[in-house]
């Protein structure tokens, strides 16, 4: 397989010793099958009902998928500031450019905050809530 962003030959190599990707040793971008950019994200954040919607905003580049040659589809990445692209035809995978694998893992612990905050709240709503109907039953 060749690099869609500079035809250079992808590389297999296992990204922080947990998945194998495919990647380019030019440009530094790699190579994720459809099930291996949810693994990225899981180590981050595992709580795919709250992650949210993927793919946004998709437009066609000129850009070759590795595995089927057809153009890849630039998207916006879960309505964050980051473009990713992918095969949308054959769901083939992600290719992610330098650096946006971290920029991924940085946008899901960012994530999981907001969702473990936003858990906080409720619960202490919910206390307060309680106590409210226990004082206004005393009276």
């Amino acid at each position: 397989m060749n690099c869609p962003k500079c035809a250079t030959d992808l590389v297999k190599k296992y990204y922080k010793g947990m998945i194998e990707v495919d990647s380019c040793p030019s440009c530094r971008g790699m190579w994720l099958d459809t099930p291996e950019l949810d693994r990225l994200e899981d180590v981050a954040f595992d709580d795919d009902a709250h992650k949210g919607s993927l793919v946004h905003f998709q437009s066609k580049t000129n850009y070759p998928c590795p595995h089927c040659g057809d153009n890849l589809d630039e998207f916006q990445y879960r309505l964050y500031d980051l473009k990713l692209d992918y095969c949308a035809i054959n769901d083939h995978g992600f290719w992610l450019d330098a650096e946006e694998d971290e920029r991924v893992l940085t946008l899901m612990r960012h994530r999981a905050g907001e969702i473990q905050r936003k858990l906080d709240v409720e619960s202490a709503w919910k206390q307060t809530l309680k106590e409210m109907h226990s004082f206004l039953r005393k009276k």
